[in-house]
């Protein structure tokens, strides 16, 4: 079977689905290729915070891509929101980092960054979260910070690019792409499906370094899997996000909260563990303990696509025409797609890009463990 498109993009997940509305939007007829549901990896096991952990810490080419998304997203959710009738549930809940050690560093990249981060005593911050009160802590407050809910707003991405005549098609995997005289001409499914276009971009989270291999490239792009739990909570009992040492509890609307995440060198394995439960429990009890007699509704796993210093790659292959890569944004998914899907889409189309691509090109980059890049 074959089937003629503009452009092919081989995943389903946030990156792939807004990847394939900047297509749109610049007039392509584009077809989502997705081997299994839309948007069921990492884009639905994440927490939805719209900021990286600390961002300070993270290198300039991720807070590029990161700050330019925050600037997209309320339209974006709007548009989404208003063409598929779901809310994702975007809103500016605000991010309270308890007990910083480089807090002054912080404060210094704010102010020269020009976005709001204020530091707080222990009083100032139990005021802002009554919870915190008897953990007597100091924090960093980012009150610019928002949230979204995974799950739903893959739900409005999957109604929305319907909507707009997208090709979506779950249940099809990629097996290999298809190329000749170093131009793409398509791709070839495990079912024997062939679909044919000039343009193919992979954006298939974890799974992007198999296809790459094949290839003779490899960008080091690996599964790391996190874990998290939902807590079931009241409306108003906790109002911020909250970080400590890297872990995370994240208030949804409903009073549900959400509590991660490990960082984990397991494959292919998205099976949950008693060991990470225990652990999430005990991170509870550490930054909030008045929060650890909730019920745990739920435990899941998801694979993050990891990549050294949490950069991206967004570009074209160096020796094949016309195939394009925009993955490898390990925690940070969701919090740089807008502005991931419209560079590679700038990039796709030969437009004047959004932003300076260089630091995102498929050169080789050294390998790298978790040890190297910590839990940022």
């Amino acid at each position: 079977m074959k089937v003629k498109t503009d452009c092919l993009v081989v995943g389903g997940g946030l990156i792939g689905m807004l990847t394939a509305r900047s297509l749109l939007n610049r007039g392509l007829r584009v077809t989502l290729l997705e081997r299994g549901p839309f948007g069921r990896e990492a884009s639905w096991a994440g927490g939805g915070i719209l900021s990286p952990l600390y961002p300070w810490r993270y290198a300039e080419a991720v807070n590029v891509l990161a700050l330019a998304s925050q600037h997209l997203y309320p339209e974006l959710i709007n548009e989404i929101h208003d063409l598929s009738g779901i809310d994702p549930q975007w809103r500016r809940s605000g991010l309270l980092m308890l007990n910083v050690a480089d807090a002054d560093q912080a404060k210094s990249w704010a102010d020269c960054k020009g976005l709001s981060l204020e530091l707080l005593s222990p009083a100032m911050t139990a005021m802002r979260e009554p919870l915190l009160a008897e953990t007597g802590l100091q924090s960093a407050w980012m009150s610019e910070v928002a949230q979204v809910r995974n799950p739903r707003f893959i739900k409005a991405m999957q109604a929305y690019l319907c909507s707009r005549g997208a090709e979506m098609l779950p249940g099809t995997e990629v097996q290999a792409i298809e190329h000749r005289d170093n131009r793409v001409c398509g791709v070839r499914c495990t079912d024997g499906r062939v679909f044919n276009a000039g343009r193919v971009v992979i954006a298939n989270g974890a799974w992007s370094g198999r296809l790459l291999r094949q290839l003779q490239i490899d960008l080091h792009i690996r599964p790391v899997r996190g874990q998290m739990i939902l807590l079931r909570g009241s409306p108003g009992m906790l109002g911020s996000i909250i970080l400590q040492d890297g872990h995370y509890l994240i208030p949804r609307a409903d009073g549900r909260i959400v509590v991660g995440s490990t960082v984990e060198d397991a494959g292919f394995d998205k099976s949950t563990t008693e060991a990470a439960l225990l652990s999430l429990k005990k991170i509870i009890h550490q930054v909030m303990p008045s929060l650890g007699e909730l019920p745990v509704e739920h435990q899941w796993a998801g694979l993050r696509p990891g990549c050294g210093q949490g950069i991206p790659y967004i570009g074209q292959h160096p020796d094949i025409k016309g195939l394009y890569l925009n993955a490898g944004h390990f925690r940070n998914g969701i919090v740089m797609a807008p502005a991931s899907a419209e560079l590679l889409a700038d990039l796709v189309c030969g437009a004047q890009p959004l932003l300076k691509p260089d630091a995102y090109a498929l050169t080789q980059r050294q390998a790298w463990s978790l040890g190297d890049v910590g839990v940022l």
